[in-house]
């Protein structure tokens, strides 16, 4: 480190160690805080953390003519605010001594014999007591390794354990362990010298840390159980099917083992039960239960052929979700049994009413990133509002789309915030059914796609930034991650390749971010990553070390390996190494260009929202969204009502393959665009029911206006003539 001149790497002392090649520094992070002659007088991005380097070099500089009054040496660049008290010394000596660091404010530094102090009374209850963290015992003294709480008369601590508890929680979880209080309790422990840092628990950056909590419960608790293939068996739609209690969930039962008829039927388990019967509510809540079972059902029905109304049914209409969309504005719609039904209806749709732990699991995650989607789109809306009506045109060559992509976002007079349109230069006259948002849109989804096939990632299906030196020169990867930013906020689609560690490396910096194996995509490197981890003895690892030392040199890994676990720390120096330290400029490159628009900024604020969209495939286009996309604009009349009851069985029909067209050409058809944007559509489609006798995709309005006809064939004919034709010409 240039301020402390140690090489010692230890996060939770110092700070994390950083290295800039480009500036020849390595400095701890404490060391630059608490440092006294320099302040951040830049921005967050521009040199270490909003410190400039020319201030780093001129508090070195300066440093080096003070003696540390602890170690004797030279470099001391921290001095002891107290008034008068002149003396000086580096951040580790000053640890060692006992000194207190505030990190708040101006970050103020007091030396041992200033320092703050907590006041002891003499009610303060004498003897030891449990560290309510590491539970060991703590002497009631005031000394610096002791620390008590200010909210709570008992509670004491040991300032080691509150340290590691401030990093691990972060300033958002950080707060009293015995009655939770925040802002006083953090407010006391900055003031003595405790570092909490401004980002999000570790148990909350965890990968997948919650996942049990999605397990669903199936196990048989009765007493008897009659079922031969055991307690955990379960068939869904019969009497093997476990029920839960309706009230804690952690208790189950399969139906015949309870003489249960219908799933309808509640059950509660002995503990739950005996809890009510202790209360005298458990026969009322009994009571109240049946008499809305009997209203609901009308009869008793057997297991084996469930009600047609159940809710655990499919509804024999493959239509059912389709028709009760909210999307749909009609005063009157709903399924008739004297409309003529498309093919596709005359057989029960088979949807698994009981899914399994596996398909419940993954409905949820899709369910959770429509969710995260949606607040990406309010958000990109937001951005949005930066774009002004002036308009940039791009010529683009779609057969050499990166050479004219670079050369439009380059050009002198291109502006982010203008309107954007594209002229594709080397295609013929264009058709009056097209529109400039067609082609912004077929350019963006043509950009993207060489992006993630091009030298400036590596990977298969999570790409990273790889090393491209050419790249580096032309200073693509800023332009690739402008073109990034600028995709999502004018309406083209998300990446959706961006591996876990790269998103992790933009949203919470490099030096945060852990890499792993699969990161690695040049495939040498895996292997000696590999060979080295999986080592099962020592003579094994040093030989697999010696194989490579070339390498492992070149990358700043190579080290003595003494004992079979050194392999461990030696795996997380080669991943680090190769995926990160080595991308060092491409990275940065490439954060400075998603800053276009504030794109990156959003990003940081809202990552849970942005990894939906960044690190994940858009969701394949199924009736359920094109329904959910378009709205209905209709009124009471009835063959308006069969007109939208046709609409929605077509889109079965296309979606099961029974048509000639797909769910990407109906929306081509009426938007210009074969897929959903991430910023959605504007203005959002529409679809109207008029008399006429072909269907019209009004691509300026986003409108799909649909023809009146007396039968399901005659509608579904028209539109698929009308599309197939219209499309193949336009390709044409």
């Amino acid at each position: 480190c240039v301020l402390c001149g140690r090489a010692d790497d230890c996060p939770e002392k110092y700070g994390e160690k950083r290295t800039y090649v480009e500036y020849n520094l390595t400095v701890h992070y404490y060391c630059l805080l608490m440092s006294s002659g320099i302040w951040q007088r830049g921005e967050e991005d521009e040199g270490v953390d909003g410190f400039l380097i020319t201030d780093i070099r001129k508090e070195v500089n300066r440093a080096a003519k003070l003696k540390c009054n602890i170690c004797r040496k030279k470099g001391a660049s921290i001095g002891c605010v107290a008034p008068k008290c002149k003396r000086s010394y580096h951040f580790p000596c000053g640890l060692q001594r006992e000194c207190i660091f505030q990190f708040l404010e101006d970050f103020r530094s007091y030396c041992w014999e200033h320092r703050p102090v907590q006041e002891f009374t003499d009610k303060e209850p004498r003897g030891p007591s449990q560290c309510t963290i590491c539970l060991d015992l703590v002497e009631h003294l005031p000394v610096y390794t002791v620390l008590k709480s200010p909210c709570c008369k008992n509670a004491w601590f040991h300032r080691e354990c509150l340290q590691y508890q401030a990093l691990s929680a972060g300033i958002f979880f950080f707060r009293c362990t015995v009655c939770n209080n925040k802002e006083k309790f953090q407010k006391e422990m900055l003031r003595m010298g405790i570092h909490i840092p401004e980002r999000d628990a570790s148990w909350e950056l965890e990968e997948n840390a919650y996942q049990d909590l999605l397990h669903c419960y199936q196990h048989c608790d009765v007493r008897r159980c009659l079922c031969k293939k055991g307690r955990d068996y379960n068939e869904p739609d019969s009497k093997w099917e476990i029920k839960r209690c309706q009230y804690c969930g952690s208790r189950g039962t399969h139906l015949a083992c309870s003489s249960m008829k219908s799933w309808e039927q509640n059950w509660e388990c002995m503990e739950c039960r005996s809890i009510f019967a202790k209360s005298g509510k458990y026969s009322k809540r009994k009571e109240r239960a049946l008499a809305t079972s009997e209203k609901t059902n009308g009869t008793t029905c057997l297991l084996e052929e469930p009600p047609p109304k159940s809710p655990r049914q499919s509804s024999g209409s493959p239509r059912s979700f389709l028709l009760q969309s909210p999307k749909i504005m009609c005063q009157n719609l709903s399924p008739c049994s004297h409309l003529e039904l498309p093919p596709s209806n005359r057989v029960t749709m088979s949807l698994s009413p009981v899914m399994s732990n596996r398909n419940w699991s993954l409905s949820l995650r899709h369910k959770h990133l429509r969710d995260k989607r949606r607040e990406v789109r309010n958000i990109l809306k937001e951005l949005k509002a930066q774009v002004k009506a002036k308009t940039t045109r791009l010529n683009i060559n779609a057969e050499n789309i990166w050479s004219s992509a670079l050369k439009g976002f380059r050009q002198r007079i291109f502006s982010p915030t203008n309107t954007i349109e594209v002229n594709f230069s080397n295609c013929r006259s264009r058709l009056k059914t097209d529109t400039s948002a067609a082609s912004k849109h077929h350019f963006f989804q043509l950009l993207m796609l060489h992006l993630e096939n091009s030298s400036i990632f590596a990977g298969s299906s999570g790409k990273n930034l790889s090393l491209d030196f050419q790249a580096v020169k032309e200073n693509l990867y800023f332009e690739a991650g402008k073109m990034i930013a600028v995709s999502l906020v004018h309406g083209g689609p998300s990446p959706g390749f961006f591996s876990k560690t790269l998103f992790s490396c933009l949203v919470y910096g490099p030096e945060n971010v852990k890499p792993v194996l699969e990161d690695v995509a040049d495939i040498d490197v895996a292997q000696t990553i590999t060979k080295i981890k999986y080592a099962n003895n020592l003579s094994s690892l040093q030989s697999t070390v010696q194989d490579c030392c070339e390498f492992l040199a070149a990358a700043g890994c190579l080290r003595p390996v003494t004992a079979l676990c050194d392999k461990n720390m030696l795996v997380n120096d080669i991943l680090t190494y190769h995926v990160i330290k080595r991308i060092t400029l491409p990275l940065e490159s490439f954060r400075q260009g998603l800053k276009t628009l504030g794109v990156l900024e959003k990003m940081q604020m809202h990552p849970d929202a942005f990894s939906s969209i960044l690190c994940h495939k858009p969701e394949r286009l199924s009736a359920e969204t094109i329904c959910d996309l378009f709205t209905i604009h209709s009124s009471s009349d009835v063959n308006k009502v069969e007109g939208a009851d046709f609409w929605l069985g077509y889109l079965q029909d296309v979606e099961s393959g029974e048509s000639v067209v797909t769910l990407e050409d109906i929306l081509l058809f009426v938007t210009g665009s074969s897929y959903v944007p991430s910023i959605g559509f504007d203005p959002e489609p529409t679809i109207k029911f008029l008399h006429i006798r072909y269907p019209i995709g009004n691509r300026l309005l986003n409108c799909l206006e649909l023809p009146i006809t007396k039968t399901y064939q005659q509608f579904k004919n028209t539109m698929e003539l009308t599309i197939r034709n219209t499309l193949r010409v336009e390709r044409e």
